[in-house]
């Protein structure tokens, strides 16, 4: 499909791994991989897409490391310690996207004026509608939910198209592609598909939600340069999951 061409989506929301934050195998903030997905972005977004951003954290911390044989932190504390860490990459990455000149808002669903602006639904939207791309950091703001259900709440929310989500894989596979040569790449799966065999592609919840409400949901490699690009203008690449899709 040309770049030239009209987007499929009007309006996606894209699930960004604290993976794509740092470098293979490695931990903390990389400014070189948060510039990678800085410049797809950007050509995204100039393609009349409206994005909205939601990121992870694992990055920095993920909670379970926190609760795992040690009861001196609560698990909610360590997951609240997570969401913290998905504001420090949505303030990277907001500086990444403004210079190269794209409009950005940062937007936290746990107060801190200081650096970034409450999550409000109708905000949100309105930045969208003129052509801002928003990072929507600390997940749901609540303990006990990942940023892959944050992700599916939040394009329910803002009435996406599409939930993409980008991670370092080509899709979803009937084993891990990493550890195992002869996995599966499935092009399309439906919701039930997803659940009933168990795959690794996000939380039950998040799955649950989108095909309770046929939300679709696109699995692609983000650190093929231009994919997430390609996945903004509703090309056929990674693994669509929908309804009504059948493992192929």
């Amino acid at each position: 499909m040309p770049a030239t061409q009209t987007p499929v989506y009007r309006r996606v929301v894209l699930k960004l791994s604290g993976e794509s934050f740092c470098m293979p195998g490695e931990r903390g903030i990389s400014m070189q991989a948060v510039s990678h997905v800085a410049e797809q972005t950007v050509r995204a977004a100039k393609q009349g897409v409206q994005i909205a951003i939601v990121i992870g954290g694992g990055n920095i911390l993920r909670g379970a490391q926190f609760t795992a044989g040690n009861a001196t932190i609560q698990e909610a504390t360590a997951h609240y310690m997570g969401m913290l860490a998905t504001v420090i990459n949505g303030l990277a990455l907001q500086d990444a996207l403004e210079s190269l000149g794209s409009e950005t808002r940062l937007l936290s669903a746990i107060k801190m004026d200081g650096v970034a602006e409450p999550y409000i639904r109708r905000r949100a939207r309105r930045h969208l509608e003129k052509g801002r791309t928003i990072i929507l950091a600390a997940g749901t703001g609540s303990p006990f939910v990942t940023t892959d259900t944050a992700a599916a709440n939040r394009a329910l929310e803002l009435e996406a198209d599409a939930l993409l989500k980008a991670t370092r894989v080509d899709g979803v596979f009937s084993d891990d592609p990493e550890k195992n040569p002869h996995a599966v790449l499935y092009r399309e799966l439906s919701y039930d598909a997803v659940r009933e065999q168990k795959l690794r592609v996000m939380d039950s919840t998040a799955i649950a939600q989108c095909m309770e409400h046929q939300m679709p949901i696109v699995v692609f490699n983000y650190k093929k340069e231009g994919n997430i690009e390609r996945a903004v203008r509703g090309e056929r690449l990674g693994t669509l999951i929908t309804s009504a899709a059948a493992a192929s």
